[in-house]
């Protein structure tokens, strides 16, 4: 059997398989254009074509894909045979750089927010050099950008590179305004931690609502939920264990740095956690991720559910985006030494930082916005909708101390005692963490921690590398004029804090006490998705993005287009999927369990006159009243269903009116029904309950 590092990466073209299969000038060129972003120059294309095609013969392949990420929000994928016909009726295994750097997919079936018409079809991959590329099953997969036939960006992949490489430039500039020579390259880094619900197979397709939208719309409360705190670090079930010892095998051959696993709060939920890596492959990890894990989940006779809010009552799943910058000498730039007060440079990259959440909190909301996150944001399991920043105290205090000129005394590491000889001693950290926090410095790095558990993680990366750049430029601009290099630094530091400081929190972010607070400092709380978007082609997001080149107004609004169209489509899915299963399953079921209970009063009456019956009487009267309700209901939702989607205005109209009216109803929906589902006989339910769902496995 092989050991973890002889299989590690073993279906991937990576360092390893490059030096064996390329000729080293080819070797050479690609492996400068992954490690420092340098031009690919097209006649190698060929070279690694074929030897990409060798390489994946010998693992079993006879296909190959570009595999892009269009605006779906997951991935896409056309299988080519590498056959070639012959002479003689035969066929050659064939693979020209031509195929490896172009594909030619149809760009009018995928979201384009109007940047194509059904008619204009034609739409163009183009490899990606600075992502391998992978075998699963029988084929090749070649990460891919994704571009119309004018070249407008159709994809999520294409805009997260610009920004990388905008961040890496950027970070450059400043670094060399610090006098730093010997850095060449700096690096978005991810490590995205993901969180998930398995539940039985059978179960799931037992319910309509799973199957279509990934959340239950009915469903009463359990006696027990997740307040016993036991299912969090909790002891893995066997099946679960052995879904996750398959599923880290299956990352790990696909070279995902899968690391930690574990029972997270909510029964059926769980965390995987992988290893920062590079901006793009993290993207592409976190993708294969989730794929792998609904593959997986299958072969273990689970379903895996990746919607931010499966079932109420419990918390729904997010996912951390773990976000720091790396230079190419193996520094991090948040990293802050152990004498952060002086390290001026780490001070200035997280200043950049706290300057760029307060000017853009609408871009950091717009990145995490969509109708399954709405569920999630705020409801104490993941941070409120307003944005903001936990640095926690000790370094608030030295930024406090540059921006009144007062004298920074450093905190000591106090050491912890555990109060027996056996137990060593170790140091506490200077600053605590903040779970309820939207983004949070932990240590070296920052925690974005409102992204939903289905998000392609491109989205935020975007936004964070943008933003910060921006700032990163202004600070080189000041340095680069300046003729007193610290004091211009401490002025930047200064100015940032007085200007900046209301975007900093380090409390409760779930506390009513905080809403108040945040809007008394003039922060943004944009609760729902379309509250977000409305600010997407503001001016200043607009200019953000024409400057650094990562998108340009046709894009940001063919963007927002597509986000609120995928808003609105969801939840008429979801108003969709009510009615069918109240009017053909809930309906019937309570009236004939009412029509049962009824009878079983009259046989009481024929029996025996003086039996009694006023307890079935209460129920019936009571379930009674509730379908009438409930009646009312589903047509109020279908009348809310029906004008909303006559309506002809623009997208963001559509959305909000899904938001308000629609969901509503929805909402009233669903209560009816789980209290009738309360009052029901078991066997008379046609859905199984939220107590079989999360306690069974």
């Amino acid at each position: 059997m092989k050991t973890i590092p002889e299989f590690f990466g073993c279906m991937v073209f990576n360092d390893e398989a490059m030096k064996k299969h390329l000729p080293t000038d080819v070797y050479i060129n690609l492996k400068k254009t992954i490690e420092n972003g340098d031009h690919l120059d097209s006649s190698v294309a060929n070279e690694v074509a074929n030897a990409m095609k060798e390489w994946a013969m010998s693992l079993g392949c006879t296909h190959y894909t570009h595999w892009f990420q269009p605006m779906t929000g997951i991935t896409a994928e056309k299988h080519d045979s590498f056959i070639t016909p012959a002479d003689g009726g035969k066929v050659l295994m064939e693979f020209s750089g031509k195929e490896l750097i172009k594909g030619e997919p149809d760009a009018s079936s995928f979201p384009s927010g109007g940047i194509r018409a059904t008619f204009e079809a034609r739409g163009y991959t183009a490899w990606d050099p600075t992502s391998y590329a992978f075998v699963m099953g029988n084929t090749l997969y070649i990460p891919t950008v994704f571009c119309s036939y004018t070249g407008a960006v159709l994809d999520k992949k294409t805009p997260l590179l610009r920004s990388m490489e905008r961040i890496s430039e950027e970070a450059l500039r400043l670094l060399r305004a610090l006098g730093r020579e010997d850095v060449s390259h700096v690096f978005a880094t991810v490590g995205a931690e993901q969180e998930y619900f398995l539940i039985d197979k059978d179960m799931y397709t037992l319910r309509r609502d799973l199957m279509y939208t990934g959340r239950t719309l009915f469903g009463a409360r359990p006696p027990k939920g997740q307040e016993m705190d036991d299912h969090y670090f909790g002891a893995i079930k066997p099946r679960v264990a052995a879904f996750m010892e398959e599923l880290d095998k299956e990352l790990w051959k696909l070279g995902v740095y899968a690391k930690t696993e574990h029972n997270e709060v909510a029964p059926c939920q769980h965390e995987l956690a992988p290893i920062f890596t590079t901006c793009n492959l993290a993207t592409d990890h976190n993708q294969l991720t989730m794929e792998i894990m609904k593959t997986v989940a299958q072969r273990h006779g689970f379903v895996c559910l990746l919607h931010e809010k499966p079932f109420e009552g419990v918390n729904g799943s997010g996912k951390h985006n773990n976000w720091a910058l790396s230079t190419n000498t193996g520094e991090n730039l948040f990293k802050p030494g152990k004498k952060p007060f002086e390290n001026k440079q780490f001070l200035l990259f997280l200043c950049a930082v706290i300057k760029a959440v307060d000017e853009y909190q609408d871009l950091l909301r717009i990145s995490v916005a969509t109708a399954g996150n709405d569920h999630r944001l705020g409801a104490h399991e993941a941070p409120p909708a307003i944005m903001s920043v936990f640095l926690g105290e000790e370094l608030e205090d030295i930024l406090h101390a540059y921006a009144t000129g007062t004298e920074y005394e450093a905190v000591k590491k106090a050491k912890i005692a555990m109060g027996a000889t056996v137990l060593p001693e170790f140091k506490r950290d200077t600053t605590d963490r903040n779970r309820t926090s939207p983004i949070a410095f932990t240590g070296n790095k920052f925690e974005f921690r409102s992204l939903g558990s289905a998000l392609n993680i491109a989205c935020p990366n975007i936004m964070i590398n943008t933003i910060v750049a921006e700032q990163l430029s202004l600070f080189s601009d000041i340095l680069e004029k300046s003729d007193n290099k610290d004091e211009a630094i401490n002025k930047i530091i200064a100015d940032v804090y007085n200007n900046h400081h209301r975007i900093i929190f380090n409390g409760n972010n779930y506390a009513e006490e905080w809403l108040q607070e945040a809007e008394a400092r003039g922060l943004m709380n944009l609760k729902t998705m379309p509250d977000a978007m409305e600010h997407y082609s503001d001016e200043k997001n607009v200019k953000l993005f024409d400057k650094h080149k990562i998108f340009n107004a046709d894009e940001i609004r063919a963007r927002c287009e597509i986000q609120l169209e995928s808003y609105s489509k969801t939840i008429n899915i979801e108003a969709l999927t009510m009615l069918d299963m109240a009017r053909k399953d809930i309906f019937p079921a309570v009236s004939k369990f009412v029509g049962d209970l009824s009878k079983s009063v009259l046989n009481k009456k024929n029996l025996c006159a003086d039996l009694p019956f006023e307890a079935e009487m209460k129920l019936i009267k009571k379930l009674s009243a509730l379908l009438e309700k409930f009646d009312i209901l589903v047509d109020e939702l279908q009348t809310a269903e029906d004008k909303v989607r006559s309506l002809k205005g623009d997208a963001l109209t559509i959305a909000r009116m899904y938001c308000s009216d629609v969901l509503t109803v929805m909402s009233k929906l669903r209560r009816v029904s789980d209290e009738m589902e309360q009052l029901t006989a078991a066997d008379y339910w046609p859905y199984p309950s939220y107590g079989r769902l999360l306690f069974t496995m």
